[in-house]
């Protein structure tokens, strides 16, 4: 059994005890440090959380611009390639219709060189070969006299699109005996050209009217002068 002496308790002096100085905060100091810490920690967290999903985005964004960006490069490349296909197609079409011209031309100049030549022929004068080269005419025929050959030069000479004739030979055939006619064998070349002249409609063509002759087409004019006195 326990026995508590209440009398020598309450004898016992009271002491004063000294009063401790209160800590700032009421004495949760060390709590608070940790907690300001960890508040810290957790708030640079929150910042680099944040900083982190702003780049992120960021790099979506432009992996997105990136993606735009390359499909419209392959459009582009898809537009220059046709445009490269159309230039080629120009250029080919460009090419046979310069072909078909040129082929136009070819067939319409021979014609044109023989419908000229046709028209130029004076009476008692005939042709008996032709050769069309690039730009010459080679022209071989027989006359009754040289007044036709002059005539025949003349003629060919107003044919804007020809130049001047030149007379290469004319030889008088030799005749049976007791043949009245005589004929004269003649070779004559001339230049051509039916493209039109730079200076236009209006240039004056070579041996216009009124140009006095020279060179071969004044020994024709001279032959025919002679063979109008004597044969004539």
């Amino acid at each position: 059994m326990i026995k508590i002496n209440l009398l020598a308790e309450g004898k016992r002096p009271v002491v004063a005890r000294r009063a401790r100085p209160a800590l700032v905060g009421g004495g949760a100091g060390p709590e608070l440090a940790n907690l300001l810490l960890v508040g810290g920690i957790v708030l640079g967290l929150l910042v680099a959380a944040g900083w982190w999903f702003m780049l992120a985005q960021k790099i979506k964004q432009k992996d997105r611009e990136i993606v735009a960006a390359q499909k419209e490069v392959d459009e582009l490349a898809q537009v220059i390639k046709e445009v490269e296909e159309y230039k080629a197609k120009k250029a080919e079409l460009e090419r046979k219709i310069e072909v078909i011209n040129t082929l136009k031309d070819n067939q319409r100049g021979p014609v044109q060189i023989m419908d000229e030549v046709s028209r130029a022929l004076p009476e008692l004068l005939w042709l008996n070969n032709m050769e069309v080269a690039a730009s010459t005419i080679n022209l071989r025929g027989t006359a009754f006299n040289m007044s036709a050959v002059a005539n025949f030069m003349d003629n060919l000479d107003k044919v804007e699109a020809f130049n001047e004739p030149i007379l290469q030979d004319a030889t008088q055939r030799a005749q049976g005996r007791g043949a009245r006619t005589e004929t004269y064998d003649f070779k004559l070349n001339l230049g051509y050209s039916f493209r039109k002249a730079p200076g236009g409609p209006g240039a004056a063509p070579a041996g216009a009217a009124g140009a006095a002759p020279a060179g071969a087409i004044g020994t024709a004019a001279a032959a025919k002068s002679a063979n109008e006195r004597g044969v004539e």
